[in-house]
This record gives C-alpha cells, sequence and structure tokens, in this order.
C-alpha cells in the first residue's frame, strides 16, 4: 500500500460508526444535503464551469460533465426520495429453528467500505454519497480529473452538512484524482469491499483486470432496437427518437437500429425524425439504398459500426431477415446492458424477452428507461452488467449483503 493507507483506515473506521446511527437522523441528513445543494448552487456551478472550459463542447463526455441549476435541484429531489425509501438494512431474509431449537435469521447488512471509480460525471458524486448513507456505507469517491473542480465543490457541500450533524466525514471520502490513488484503491483489500466502476468500457475493463478488490461492473451500454415485421410504425418513430436522442452521452442511448427487411419501405418514415437533431446514420447496403435521398446523414457501416457505443448523434442501422437473424446479431454485439424490441406480435415479443441476455429487455419502449429513478428506486449507484450479485441498475438492495445471527441456550454441538 501507498500513502492512502491513513486515509482508507479512516474510512474502514467510519463505516463501523455508520451503523450506529439512527434511520430517521440518515433521512434528515440526506434531505439537508439536498437543501444545502440546492443552496450553494452558484459555488458547484462556478466550479462547474471550470471543469467545463477544459473540455471541448464537441467532447460526447461534456454534456454528461456539464451541471446546470436544474439538474442540480433534479439531484437533491433524487436525494429527497432516497430518504423516503425503506431502510435496506436489518431486513430478515430469511427465519428458521433447528431441530435442536438454534434460532438462525438471514439478516441484510451494508457491505461496509464501497469504491466508485467514474469519469466526467459529477452528480455521480451526490448519487452515490446518498445511496450509500442511506444503506449503512461509506464511500470512497475516485472521480476523473475532468470533473475534479465539480467533484471538490459538491463534497464540500456534503462534509459542511456531516460536521454539523456530527458525522465522521471519512464515509463521504474523495480522492485525488490521479491514477495513482486508483491504483491504491484496487489493491486495498483490507480496506474497502466493493469498487464499482462507472464510465467507458476500457475504464471498466481497466478496473476489472487490475482489482485484487472484488468488482461490479457497470456502465457499457450498447443498446439495439429491433423493429420486428409487425411493429407499429408511429410507436417505432417515437421509440428511436428517444433512445436516441433524448441524452446521446449516457450508457442507455441507442447505439443501433435493427429492422426487418419487409419494412425497409417504411424505413425512411421511421427514421425521419433523426434527421431534426442531425444524428449520422451509418447503414448497411439494403438500408443505405433505401435511405438514399430520404434521409440527409448517411454514411456507410463497417464492421466496426455494430458493437459501438457511439456516446454521440451517431447510430448504426442493420436490416435483417427476421427475428431469427435478429437475435443473432444482438447476441455478438450486444454489452448486455439494455435492448428493444418494437412489435405488435405476442410471441415475437416473448421470444425476445425469453432469448435476449441482457440486464433489461423492452417491449415496446426505449432504452432510456434504464435508470434507477425510472424503475422507482431513487437513484442508482449504476447499471451492473454482469450476472453475479446485481443485474440491472443497481440501488439500496444491491449496495447490501447479509450475515447470519444465530441464537441459543447453551446447545453444544455432538
Amino acid at each position: 500500500m501507498g500513502n492512502l493507507t491513513e486515509l482508507f483506515s479512516s474510512v474502514r473506521l467510519a463505516s463501523r460508526k455508520l451503523n450506529l446511527i439512527d434511520e430517521n437522523k440518515i433521512n434528515a441528513v440526506l434531505c439537508r444535503v439536498a437543501d444545502a445543494a440546492v443552496a450553494h448552487t452558484a459555488d458547484i456551478l462556478e466550479a462547474n464551469k471550470q471543469d467545463l472550459a477544459r473540455m471541448e463542447p464537441s467532447n460526447p463526455k461534456y454534456d454528461r460533465l456539464m451541471l446546470t441549476g436544474q439538474r442540480i435541484a433534479d439531484i437533491a429531489a433524487d436525494m429527497r426520495r432516497v430518504s423516503q425509501l425503506p431502510s435496506p438494512l436489518g431486513r430478515v431474509l430469511a427465519e428458521w429453528t433447528q431441530p435442536n431449537g438454534m434460532v438462525i435469521k438471514k439478516v441484510s447488512v451494508p457491505f461496509g467500505v464501497i469504491g466508485i471509480i467514474y469519469e466526467a460525471r459529477p452528480n455521480v458524486t451526490f448519487d452515490v454519497f446518498s445511496l450509500c448513507l442511506k444503506s449503512g456505507n461509506a464511500v470512497i469517491m475516485k472521480g476523473g480529473s475532468d470533473a475534479a473542480c465539480s467533484n471538490e465543490a459538491i463534497v464540500k457541500v456534503i462534509h459542511s452538512v456531516l460536521r454539523e450533524e456530527g458525522i465522521d466525514t471519512a464515509c463521504a471520502t474523495l480522492l485525488p484524482p490521479s491514477h495513482e490513488a486508483t491504483a491504491e484503491m484496487l489493491n486495498a483489500v483490507e480496506y474497502v469491499d466493493l469498487i464499482i466502476p462507472r464510465g467507458s468500457k476500457n475504464l471498466i475493463n481497466f478496473v476489472r483486470d487490475n482489482s485484487r478488490v472484488p468488482v461490479i461492473e457497470t456502465g457499457a451500454g450498447i443498446c439495439n432496437c429491433y423493429f420486428h415485421s409487425s411493429g407499429n410504425l408511429e410507436k417505432g418513430r417515437r421509440i428511436v427518437m428517444n433512445a436516441k436522442t433524448r441524452r446521446v452521452s449516457v450508457c442507455n442511448a441507442l447505439d443501433s437500429l435493427i429492422i426487418d427487411r419487409n419494412r425497409l419501405a417504411d424505413l425512411p418514415q421511421l427514421v425521419a425524425p433523426l434527421a431534426e437533431k442531425h444524428v449520422t446514420i451509418y447503414a448497411d447496403e439494403e438500408s443505405f439504398a433505401s435511405l438514399t435521398g430520404l434521409y440527409p446523414h448517411l454514411e456507410h457501416a463497417t464492421a466496426d459500426d455494430w458493437g459501438h457505443e457511439y456516446m454521440d448523434y451517431k447510430m448504426s442501422l442493420k436490416t435483417v431477415s427476421g427475428i431469427d437473424e435478429a437475435l443473432d446479431h444482438i447476441a455478438r454485439y450486444s454489452s448486455r446492458h439494455s435492448e428493444s424490441i418494437v412489435a405488435e406480435d405476442a410471441e415475437a415479443q416473448a421470444r425476445f424477452q425469453k432469448e435476449v441476455d441482457a440486464a433489461c429487455v423492452y417491449v415496446n419502449l426505449p432504452t432510456s428507461f434504464t435508470d434507477g429513478g425510472q424503475f422507482g428506486f431513487g437513484a442508482e449507484i449504476g447499471i451492473s452488467t454482469q450476472k453475479l450479485h446485481a443485474r440491472g441498475p443497481m440501488a439500496l438492495p444491491e449496495i447490501t449483503t447479509y450475515k447470519y445471527l444465530i441464537t441459543g441456550n447453551a446447545q453444544i454441538r455432538s
């Protein structure tokens, strides 16, 4: 371990103290931080402005990095919603009595210390703080250098409330935005219980390959929408437009549209709304021919376009012979994040839901709904694309584990 050992040790100690804080006080603190975030909007935006000045507006991460007064108000609203959710702690998951009279309870408890590694998304700082505090976990946050000023301003607001409430500020610790700090946290096996990376595929792969601490993979989203031969054109237009253009820089944004060959005549109308946002479509030969002269931002697709997460006003377009080919295409190129089908045929809907291997599978809905808030979770700590422990939007229950509480009366084992 390097020179952050003492800091990690203080976070571990703070995590033990969190277990002693009353649930009502935790909820009150979350509401106070929400109020403080709004009250210090000007300070946070000024810090965010410094970060934005170092990034080109054309960078796909620019929208993720940018905070506004409305976005801070929305973040505060999410924190208040988290405060109103039932506590995930102390839930009796199972209980039974053995023949010898020994009573066994399986009870939900915090992980302890959770490390979050994320890139240019300062909203994550508020989100993970609120979810970790509510679930009794201390959190170590390692933000990217792109958002360094924003993250420092946000943590300053959080710490001011924690100090006033007599809570150890180490329970919400921000690391320096350096590669060395990342390396130390990935090796802090005595102090950190779980690491969650949020960001690009490269970041997630790096954390998974180099961490000695258990990791839950999140974030990388290569999302497809399949327009089936039975698809309703008007529904498809709305779904594709929303999935692609609501926020292009987020992991649930649409990357590839797949269309049945016998619906190519409807393709110009299906994608027409995208032209308003100047979305570039990288089309295969058949779909390119169908759109030539009818869609203004058209390019020829290459093999690299099918498994590409654009995070931009760009999208690939694949023509298939039917659902078998569509399912094969998705199985090959999906990141197992979110997939959607536009179809009226009940058999096609059921088959898509059963065969697609993804955390979230939609019927006649855009992938943009993959979000903890949209699922009623209050907020999320990330979208898990793996299968062990947690999958899909992770909120309070997913950042708890359990232990067994065993009670007896001097029984002995024979």
